[in-house]
């Protein structure tokens, strides 16, 4: 009986622990959404809940891009639209050929279409047509480049995890080379993108505490000008300034100018 009890706890032991290590790794294969927001170990490094968002994201940004560079490619009017296409066709494929392995490594699923939003995307470009099919195409897709520009460098200075690091240089190199083709479109509306940047995420106002009101004179640090008041001192001249006239031709110097003559003593 003692056998048999013993041999039970063991197990039931046994199964607790495997239960345990099996779980996050469950959980965690659960896909895009599941809800994972505690940091996750592998053997590349720490995996965060950003890494892994930013993870999908590069997927999900090759979904609807790589389409809509095709698109580009078979509809564009100019030139330099047709050759933005053709990079974001090219890089994108690479990118997402990175991607899918770094997900495979980490044990992440990814999905398969692309969100709501950027389908509408599609959408819009599909029904637009000629110039305006341009416009819309450099505008939209530029836009989109620059929101996920902003995110790798969050990322990049932040993630502890190897491989998320590598995909982050190499979408940084990806998404560079984008922004610069569609800006060389010449259709780029730049006011419009800097309306939606300040609508989207305005940058917060630091408030500064007052000083303490038993701090002394040489306790408060004086606040520094603004930029545009600040005034710099220019660096001494390296020569003298050239007298005005007629300079003095070269020859031998002349004799020394006689000083006034002293005053004659008074004759006893």
């Amino acid at each position: 009986m003692r056998t048999v009890t013993g041999t039970g706890l063991v197990i039931s032991a046994l199964a607790a622990t495997l239960a345990a290590l099996l779980l996050p790794v469950l959980t965690f294969r659960g896909g895009p959404g599941a809800g994972i927001t505690q940091t996750v170990a592998t053997q590349f490094g720490p995996l965060s809940a950003a890494d892994r968002d930013f993870v999908i994201r590069v997927r999900l940004a090759g979904l609807w891009e790589i389409p809509a560079g095709q698109q580009a490619q078979e509809r564009g009017v100019s030139p330099a639209v047709r050759i933005a296409g053709e990079h974001l066709v090219d890089g994108h494929t690479a990118l997402d050929a990175s991607v899918r392995k770094a997900a495979r490594k980490l044990g992440m699923e990814l999905p398969s279409q692309p969100n709501a939003q950027q389908q509408k995307a599609l959408d819009d470009l599909t029904r637009a047509s000629g110039s305006g099919y341009e416009k819309k195409f450099a505008n939209i897709l530029r836009l989109a480049h620059g929101k996920v520009f902003a995110l790798i460098g969050q990322i990049r200075a932040t993630t502890r995890n190897n491989l998320v690091r590598a995909l982050a240089d190499e979408a940084n190199t990806t998404v560079l080379d984008h922004i610069t083709v569609l800006e060389e479109t010449g259709l780029v509306d730049f006011d419009a993108i800097v309306r939606d940047a300040e609508t989207a995420s305005p940058l917060p106002t630091p408030s500064v505490p007052p000083p303490s009101p038993k701090a002394s004179r040489q306790d408060v640090t004086p606040a520094e000008p603004p930029r545009s008041a600040r005034t710099y001192p220019l660096p001494p001249p390296t020569q003298r300034p050239e007298r005005s006239g007629k300079p003095k031709p070269p020859g031998k110097p002349g004799p020394p100018s006689k000083g006034p003559k002293p005053p004659e003593q008074e004759k006893k």
